[in-house]
């Protein structure tokens, strides 16, 4: 059994393929059940539209997945990776899930405001943000509209010594998801970029091994997506993330069992 809940396509403008791409290189590799989860756009804001789909392409993005889904013998799945924005909970709410039917939203938490603008958490050092973003990333969690969070880990992409506070954002981090039943995302895409090297060895960017070794510890719910930005990538992109949990001695829950959509 191998699903995966996490693949974009090329309306986000920095992946490739339609949605039958993905459909029909899942088919070949074995899939169990796949999950579109382009990154979403947002009503009225030009912010996102050089690395989002727009919001008029909404209706082409659901026709396309509709379409490809016709060609399965897996259950296939509609839905967004969002960022958290309290501002627009309303159009997640009622315009992703209500009106244009998503099956779920992955929260994919990049950004964080700063300064009256948004900041990238992948490129932070500042410990004092670090604790920010994960106050923020909580706030989003909790709004319950997520499925799963994507790169829990992310936070620590350019974090070379994992200190005290690192420590204490990872646990925090955790702890939520825990208290909530959320399943954490081990992410297959971070798993082909280059590794960098922090106080303990080579590593990841992200998956970062200290991360899911205490999530292994907190008996975290942990899922493996591909995080597909590359049609080859669909399932190979689980595979990765599997093996790496299995080195690392990681229990993890095949995804659409984990977010309940094994037996739909």
């Amino acid at each position: 059994m191998l699903s995966n809940f996490h693949t974009h396509t090329y309306l986000c403008k920095h992946a490739e393929g339609t949605p039958l791409d993905y459909v029909r290189q899942a088919a070949s590799d074995g899939c169990s059940a796949l999950g579109f989860s382009d990154h979403c756009p947002y009503p009225h804001d030009d912010m996102w539209l050089y690395c989002r789909m727009a919001a008029a392409d909404i209706p082409l993005y659901k026709r396309l997945v509709e379409d490809a889904k016709k060609e399965a013998d897996f259950p296939v799945y509609f839905g967004f990776e969002c960022e958290w924005s309290p501002q627009h909970r309303s159009w997640f709410k009622d315009e992703l899930i209500g009106r244009y039917g998503a099956d779920y939203l992955v929260f994919g938490s990049h950004w964080f405001p700063l300064h009256g603008g948004l900041e990238y958490i992948a490129t932070v050092t500042e410990r004092r943000l670090l604790h920010t973003y994960i106050d923020f990333t909580i706030e989003g969690m909790k709004s319950g509209l997520y499925a799963f969070l994507a790169h829990p880990d992310l936070f620590l992409s350019s974090i070379r010594s994992i200190d005290a506070d690192c420590l204490t954002c990872i646990d925090a981090l955790i702890d939520a998801a825990n208290d909530l039943g959320m399943p954490l995302e081990i992410n297959g895409y971070g798993l082909i970029k280059s590794k960098v090297r922090r106080d303990y060895g080579a590593d990841y960017q992200y998956p970062v091994a200290a991360f899911w070794k205490r999530a292994a510890q907190k008996n975290a719910r942990i899922i493996c997506n591909a995080d597909a930005h590359q049609i080859e990538q669909v399932l190979a992109g689980v595979q990765n993330g599997i093996e790496y949990a299995e080195d690392l001695g990681i229990p993890i829950i095949d995804a659409a069992e984990a977010l309940g959509f094994a037996h739909k």
